[in-house]
């Protein structure tokens, strides 16, 4: 099963990222790629669905590639990089839906997500009696690093909701990230940043007006970066609200 939707809506609010089994590696090796749905770099993993998929693609010094697969299989599909450099793994699913029973609920969503723009809004539409109804989609981001030297960048994919390593986290503790809606920056999005070993300690700030972000990395290891967006839906969609759920991963050495 194609795990998204799990037993309640607060509890759906998990993130989605993609894990390698080998963030560093060298040229000709092949990575694995693991799917994984939860909370606090603990979840389910999520098998090789590309139905469910508007792009899983790898981008790197060789070139755009669509990243195969067999139904139904974890991990969900591999990639083997021929050339040194760094890579960007990227992932943008098809949109999928969640309902939420009340208000309370959905308020308890918006604070947890760093939402609360979205609170005087949704007072303003909701309809007692009524259940909240939410289309979402995933962008999911992994850089890996492919040989003994740090090359090269993250790559803008073109996803809805996109956030943008610009500096190489391979490479300095600093950790400047852009996130663009629709290709156009962020302002104020809630971003949050926590590694494998310490998932616990959580770095959070907000993005600036240039959809801005930085972070000064205190450990090594797996990262996962995090940022969710939500829109009114419209008026002839038949949900209530539109969300986009960005994440990206590395392993900061």
């Amino acid at each position: 099963m194609f795990l998204f939707l799990l037993a309640s809506p607060v509890g759906w609010a998990h993130d989605f990222w993609i894990e390698p089994q080998a963030f560093q590696l060298q040229p000709g090796a092949k990575a694995p790629l693991r799917l994984f749905v939860g909370q606090n770099f603990k979840g389910d993993a999520v098998p090789y669905f590309p139905q469910k998929y508007e792009r899983y693609i790898t981008a790197g010094p060789t070139g755009i590639q669509s990243i195969p697969g067999v139904l139904g299989d974890d991990p969900a599909g591999s990639v083997v990089p021929s050339t040194a450099g760094t890579y960007t793994i990227g992932l943008h699913t098809k949109p999928e839906s969640v309902s939420f029973d009340t208000a309370e609920e959905f308020v308890s969503y918006l604070e947890k997500e760093g939402l609360e723009r979205n609170l005087a809004l949704h007072r303003q539409r909701f309809r007692p009696g009524k259940k909240i109804e939410e289309t979402y989609f995933r962008c999911a981001k992994s850089l890996i690093k492919v040989g003994t030297t740090v090359t090269g960048g993250d790559r803008i994919l073109g996803f809805p909701l996109e956030l943008i390593a610009e500096t190489n986290p391979y490479r300095t503790r600093t950790l400047r990230l852009r996130l663009l809606y629709q290709g156009k920056p962020l302002a104020g999005a809630l971003v949050v940043a926590f590694s494998k070993s310490q998932p616990m300690a959580k770095l959070k700030g907000r993005t600036d007006g240039t959809g801005r972000v930085e972070f000064v990395l205190p450990r090594s290891g797996v990262w996962l970066v995090t940022s969710v967006h939500m829109v009114p839906a419209s008026f002839f969609s038949g949900f209530d609200w539109k969300s986009a759920w960005a994440s990206l991963t590395f392993e900061h050495p």
